[in-house]
C-alpha cells in the first residue's frame, strides 16, 4: 500500500513539475494563472503526501 502511494505521488509530482516548465514557457493570458496553481501544488501535493503517511502510520499503530 505504501509503495503504491509512493509511486502515485512521485507520478503525480513529476507531472507537475512538468506542467509548471509548460506554463512557464506558454505565452496565452491563462498561462501565468495556471503557472501559478502548478506551482502551489508543487508545494502542496508533498505537504498533503507527508501528512497522509503521519494520518496512516498513527491510525496503524493505533489498531
Amino acid at each position: 500500500m505504501k509503495r503504491i502511494a509512493a509511486l502515485i505521488g512521485a507520478v503525480i509530482l513529476i507531472a507537475m513539475y512538468a506542467a509548471t516548465l509548460i506554463f512557464a514557457l506558454m505565452s496565452s493570458e491563462l498561462a501565468f494563472d495556471l503557472f501559478r496553481v502548478s506551482v502551489l501544488l508543487t508545494i502542496a501535493v508533498p505537504f498533503l503526501l507527508f501528512a497522509y503517511t503521519l494520518i496512516y502510520k498513527y491510525l496503524k499503530s493505533r489498531k
